[in-house]
Order: C-alpha cells, then structure tokens, then sequence
C-alpha cells in the first residue's frame, strides 16, 4: 500500500493516511474484503507512530471504510462506497450553495458559474 506522508500538508499525519486509504478504496485499488496491513506494519513503513495509524485506522473504522477484528486484522468494508459518496455530495452542495450566494450578491451570471464548475472539474483529469 502506497502512502504519501507530507510534513508540508495542511493536514495532519492521521487524516492525509485516512484520506488516501478512503481514495483507494473509492478507486477500487482496495477491494471489499482485502486485508490493508497491521497499524504497526503501516507505521513502520510510512516512518510514522503507532498511535497516529491507530488514529486513522479508528477513523475508517467509525466512517464505515474498513472492518477490524482482533486476532485477525483490518479489513475493507463492503457496504462503504455508496455511503462516502453521499457524504461527499453533501460537502460538494454546501460550497456549490456558497459559490451560488456569491455568484447572486455579485452579479456574477448563472452560465459564468457553470462555466467555471466545468473548467474546475476537468482540470484534474
């Protein structure tokens, strides 16, 4: 499994290994079922602690990303996708609802907003 760890990220440690493991599961590079390795394995091989993979793992654990049994391990959950996408579209209308305010307040034309969401979302492929 390959995590990228960034000191120079926004984000914390737990939450750039939570996201990254969320997109490959989303990707399909994680299949339901699949084992990802031991918190202590993953620590030992990203060079970070224990305790901060514990975070993540704790955190695909509650969102419902993976399964954890003891004695047996982590594993990817089958029932996860449609439930982060749903999520996912929630945030996506919260801001799309802030661009929408600003664009009203500021005079700015529903078919420029429309322009600019197309041009923001094919920018990543």
């Amino acid at each position: 499994m390959d995590i990228i760890i960034s000191n120079n990220a926004n984000k914390p440690i737990y939450e750039q290994i939570t996201s990254q493991i969320k997109a490959m599961i989303m990707s399909g590079e994680l299949q339901p079922g699949e084992p990802i390795p031991s918190m202590r394995a993953l620590a030992k091989s990203i060079h970070v602690s224990v305790i901060t993979v514990q975070k993540a793992y704790e955190d695909l654990q509650r969102d419902g990303f993976i399964d954890t049994t003891v004695g047996r391990g982590s594993f990817v959950s089958a029932q996860n996708k449609e439930f982060y996408q749903e999520e996912q579209q929630r945030i996506a209308e919260e801001h799309l609802q802030i661009a929408a305010e600003i664009g009203r307040t500021s005079g700015i034309a529903l078919d420029k907003l429309k322009e600019l969401l197309a041009m923001f979302y094919k920018e990543e492929q």
